[in-house]
């Protein structure tokens, strides 16, 4: 093995019998993987060649009265059933009855009178079709949730057509403050989330998930083609996940020029600009217009309108050499900072082409970042962020949020169990972006309260360490952490755990191979966290248990320690021995720095097998001249809690 200035490294390790708090075979355990790879998920961490997952098309037609704020739709589900079970019932989300008072949420908030007065779904009729007739199917809601019981059980490689009719009311914070609306001084802004019933999932992991909608978990959906309608008044600006079908019907010419030349513009182009807002886009001036989007292999769509928005939009280039467009609304309000909104379609320009490059090709026709009072939710393809924000949280935002699109809109995870995977997974990501973009202009990526601690991540980690310490883990789901535990550790550790990985533990090359065949492995599936860490071990060669069981299945520290300097032989020339101390029960490789009295300096790092036998660990470095300084992790990229003993100077 080479080191740096081709350092000759031996390293000797000791067992220290006396370990107060350290235990190796806690945390280097020989059978950390519980299942064993079957025909549907490999041991290798891809899915195996039986591998299965149902298929959900939704066709949807809706009309919105900005008068009432009444939402009114029939869904109409093709859902094939490709698992081996017969199924003798379905399950669906009715995310909107979060405010319902028979929902979970409202009950454990206490009832409160807000919550009560909004209703949620009302279901005009729910049918399915049969010998081509469509006939009432008995169902029971539940809060958050509803199940269809089927007379004729759903056959494995069957598929059933269900027809919902249905409709709510818009409040201005609703499912879960993930949608609603807001006054703006030319016009009302509207933006619609979980705006029809969902099928839940049914895997082979857990048979239904049906966990309830709380709040703070968030997705879990199959995919499929999405096909959806929405009328509305004609004065509207509408934009939606997916692409536009009908642009050519219903837009006039003036837009669609304007609309072609985005297309071919890597500078934005303005299809609405501050000046034409009393000039609508569509045809006709009166009455109302259907816009027709489409969207396939996705997980769900929204979207939003106003007659008050501005609208622009640029190309976005993509490594296949195909195009897709970038595009921004946003209201006259949102313009007192130029800086800000006035980029929006060149951040998500930016975005999704560095994405792109760096992981998996953006599938989708268009990225969409909507201004409104929803301060920051995803969609596939398309993005809820704040009408109000400054430069670097428009930055933040814009990337953040359509970074969704890949985790977990691509790579389908389950938000609700497992929100580490989608929340820190994308702002892993968003790091590099926030490097790259503008030479840096918004770099480093920092938010949360963990940013005014200052220094870099490992510096403001070693805080969120010390505050999750006796909390909840990275594997807990979102909606059983205290709210005070989900962005610490959902977003803040689980990326800064990808770090580590990328930039201490295995490198750039390794990690970028295995990650990268995670996703292409997983895109438009469903893993589970086993998948990802096996997917990991397996693309870098690496038994990477310890990390697993260490960063994410508890919330274990770190602190390493210099304790022994000491000359081989009582002489400089011969080498030095140092002795570095585990006196906590998290492990990593010792990063060190030795400085010579000659200059000469040596940087290696010891790898994390060397803690396998115990708290104590001696290394020897091959110097010829007297050392004059010793640090360990002296760039700070671990989250050791205690570096008042990572460093060793020589007395006089």
């Amino acid at each position: 093995m080479k080191f740096p200035n081709s350092l000759a490294f031996l390293v000797f390790l000791t067992l220290n019998t006396v370990s107060a708090q350290y235990n190796p075979s806690q945390i280097f355990i020989t059978d950390f993987y519980k299942n064993n790879g079957n025909s549907v998920r490999s041991a290798s961490g891809k899915p195996s060649s039986g591998y299965w997952q149902n298929e959900a098309d939704y066709t949807i037609k809706a009309s919105f009265d900005v008068g009432s704020y009444l939402l009114e739709g029939e869904v109409v589900i093709d859902y094939t059933n490709n698992s081996p079970d017969q199924l003798e019932s379905l399950w669906l989300q009715l995310d909107q009855n979060i405010g319902n008072a028979s929902s979970k949420a409202s009950q454990l908030s206490g009832y409160s009178k807000a919550l009560a007065e909004s209703k949620g779904y009302i279901l005009k009729s729910i049918r399915v079709l049969k010998d081509k007739t469509w006939e009432d199917v008995p169902y029971v809601i539940d809060g958050t949730r509803m199940q269809i019981r089927l007379e004729e059980a759903l056959n494995s490689n069957e598929d059933i057509s269900i027809s919902i009719a249905y409709s709510y009311v818009l409040q201005t914070r609703s499912s879960g403050g993930r949608s609603g609306y807001m006054n703006a001084d030319d016009g009302e802004i509207f933006e619609f989330s979980y705006w029809y019933p969902r099928l839940c999932v049914y895997d082979d992991y857990y048979g239904w998930n049906t966990l309830p909608f709380i709040g703070s978990g968030e997705m879990y959906l199959d995919y499929g083609t999405i096909d959806y309608e929405v009328t509305v008044p004609s004065d509207q600006v509408v934009v939606g996940a997916g692409a536009l079908i009908n642009g050519d019907e219903i837009l006039s010419t003036k837009t669609l020029k304007r609309l072609d030349a985005a297309k071919n513009s890597d500078k934005t182009v303005f299809i609405r600009s501050a000046k034409e807002l009393k000039t609508p886009v569509t045809k006709h001036k009166n009455g109302t217009t259907t816009w027709h989007f489409k969207m396939d292999n996705t997980r769900d769509v929204a979207w939003a309108m106003s007659k008050g928005y501005i609208w622009d939009a640029a190309k976005i280039n993509l490594p296949s050499g195909r195009k897709a467009l970038a595009q921004s609304v946003y209201p006259l309000a949102s313009t007192k900072d130029k800086k800000a909104w006035a980029r929006s379609t060149e951040f998500m320009k930016f975005s999704v082409e560095e994405f792109s490059q760096k992981w998996f090709e953006y599938p989708y026709a268009v990225a969409t970042s909507v201004a409104g009072s929803v301060g920051g939710m995803e969609y596939p393809g398309l993005a809820f962020n704040s009408w109000k924000a400054e430069p670097y949280s428009m930055f933040l935002l814009a990337s953040h949020e359509i970074g969704h699109t890949w985790f977990p809109m691509i790579v389908g995870s389950d938000e609700r169990r497992f929100p580490f995977m989608d929340e820190g997974f994308n702002t892993f990501i968003d790091i590099y972006a926030h490097d790259n973009f503008n030479n840096g202009e918004f770099a480093p990526k920092r938010d949360g309260e963990y940013a005014a601690l200052g220094g870099n991540p490992a510096d403001e980690i070693i805080k969120v360490m010390e505050d999750c310490k006796n909390g909840p883990t990275l594997m807990t789901p979102a909606d059983d952490m205290g709210r005070e535990f989900v962005h610490p550790l959902a977003y803040f550790k689980s990326a800064f755990g990808l770090v580590l990985l990328r930039e201490v533990v295995l490198g750039h090359d390794k990690f970028d191979y295995a990650f990268k065949q995670y996703i292409q492995n997983w895109a438009y599936k469903h893993p589970k966290p086993e998948d990802f860490f096996r997917s990991m071990d397996n693309g870098s060669g690496e038994d990477l248990s310890w990390f697993w069981l260490g960063w994410y299945h508890h919330n274990w520290q770190l602190d390493q320690a210099i304790t022994n300097v000491e000359y081989v032989k009582e002489n400089e020339v011969n080498g030095v021995a140092i002795s570095v101390v585990n006196n906590q029960q998290m492990v990593m490789p010792i990063l060190v720095h030795v400085e010579e009295a000659n200059g000469k300096i040596h940087d290696f790092k010891v790898p994390v097998e060397i803690w396998k036998l115990g708290k104590t660990a001696q290394f020897h470095v091959g110097t010829t001249s007297k050392i004059t300084h010793i640090v360990i992790d002296s760039k700070h990229q671990l989250p050791d809690t205690n570096r008042g003993n990572n460093e060793w100077n020589a007395k006089g």
